[in-house]
């Protein structure tokens, strides 16, 4: 495995890895990144810093967003990336990023807020962080338990995961 120098930046875009209740009404809203409590309750010991980008829903996410992301992504001064994205949109913000080369570019993010006890996002963010470590340059989403090629999956809803397309 090759030995990490540069710290691991882990970019962060909002969606459901970050919600939290919003109001009396239980409506979610985007809130601050839970990346770095996530990282030091586990004990993570592997520099990294976090770069907060955008705080949205990836369903609000624009075009305009994915050019921000990918000159925050191409501007980084790291080959080792990893993106929390908001999943109904993670696979179009992937193919954005495919443009850059030279970096493992990791997306992930959750299927339920990290705030919740049975959330899945401290397993794929573990995930997304063993992956930036040990794949080539390219661009992939770890969700599910699974590392999938950016280009290769698709949200699968009625099952509530990612699915390989190729």
């Amino acid at each position: 495995m090759p030995k990490i120098t540069a710290p691991i930046v882990v970019v962060t875009t909002g969606g459901t890895i970050d919600k939290a209740y919003f109001d009396a009404l239980s409506a979610y809203k985007v809130g601050e990144p839970m990346v770095k409590k996530m990282l030091d309750v586990s004990n993570v010991t592997l520099p990294f810093r976090v770069v907060e980008l955008f705080r949205k829903d990836s369903l609000d996410l624009t075009d305009q967003d994915r050019r921000a992301l990918l000159e925050t992504v191409s501007a980084l001064d790291t080959d080792r990336v990893v993106i929390t994205h908001g999943t109904d949109t993670m696979t179009e913000s992937a193919k954005v990023l495919k443009a850059v080369s030279g970096k493992t570019i990791v997306f992930t993010g959750a299927l339920s807020p990290a705030r919740f006890a049975e959330s899945d996002a401290m397993f794929n963010l573990g995930m997304a962080f063993a992956a930036v470590q040990t794949l080539p340059p390219g661009v992939y989403i770890a969700m599910n338990g699974q590392v999938f090629r950016g280009d290769q999956v698709r949200k699968d809803r009625e099952h509530s995961r990612f699915v390989a397309t190729t």
